[in-house]
């Protein structure tokens, strides 16, 4: 356990960030998941809307600094490759 009252800020602030974080990137992957699932399905119309959406929720999460934008624009160019290929 920290002893140094700056130790004891450090930890908290830690604890908040992660909590943060994978609130971000839970929310993240869900919306990724849902393209993927739009995809599999065949539905073109819903994995277009639904990869507007994950391109937005990923623009936040890089904006937030829980990824890098590198991995976000590689995220989102295999979402965009993946729904191109339905039609």
């Amino acid at each position: 356990m920290a002893h140094h009252k700056d130790a004891i800020k450090r930890i908290k602030q830690n604890e908040k960030r992660r909590t943060k974080n994978r609130h971000y990137r839970s929310r993240m992957r869900n919306q990724i998941k849902k393209v993927r699932a739009a995809v599999e399905a065949g539905d073109h119309a819903a994995a277009m809307d639904q990869l507007r959406t994950a391109q937005s929720v990923i623009a936040r999460v890089v904006s937030k600094g829980v990824i890098h934008k590198n991995a976000a624009a590689r995220r989102i160019s295999r979402l965009n490759k993946a729904v191109k290929a339905l039609a």
